[in-house]
């Protein structure tokens, strides 16, 4: 019984470690906190603006990069949280509310600056595998960016498209 329950506590001791990383099953985020995503979700419509063509916005590119960030990203967790913040500061404590014009100055500014680089290089490259990669990777929803270049889409194997809840291709956010 007392190894039992060693076990157990050990287990829910990893389960919240763990956890405290990233968000959990309440909200439709695996990783990144409200307040980190509207930043992103901000940024990435910087990078892919919407403007007479779907961006990422309606390509759910922040649930892609978000999912992976408990996946294959996982060793950039960090970058993506000081960037995120680096952002945030440079913007006055809110980018998401901050005008376009300024939006997209501070995100040259972040371009520009060694110590955020590393961020906006991997933003860049994980905003474009949200918008053109696969749906059941999380982004690319409804298929948008692949309509938009007169790409067929195909079927996604291993993800039901109607699985809202778990961010499948069709997936609302």
């Amino acid at each position: 019984m007392r190894t039992r329950r060693k076990f157990l506590g050990a287990a829910a001791a990893a389960a919240v470690g763990s956890a405290a990383g990233c968000r959990g099953a309440a909200s439709n985020l695996r990783c990144l906190t409200e307040r980190e995503a509207r930043t992103l979700d901000a940024i990435t419509e910087c990078i892919i603006p919407g403007v007479g063509n779907p961006g990422s916005r309606q390509a759910g590119v922040i649930y892609y990069i978000d999912r992976q960030l408990t996946r294959r990203f996982r060793e950039h967790r960090q970058t993506y949280r000081d960037g995120l913040a680096a952002a945030d500061r440079l913007a006055g404590g809110n980018y998401a509310g901050s005008p376009a014009d300024v939006q997209e100055e501070i995100l040259r500014k972040v371009e520009r600056d060694p110590a955020t680089r590393p961020f906006f290089d991997l933003l860049v490259a994980h905003s474009m595998q949200g918008f053109y990669g696969n749906p059941s990777h999380g982004g690319n929803r409804d298929f948008v960016s692949w309509r938009m270049l007169g790409v067929s889409p195909m079927p996604v194997r291993g993800r039901d498209p109607y699985d809202f809840a778990k961010g499948g291709a069709n997936a609302k956010g």
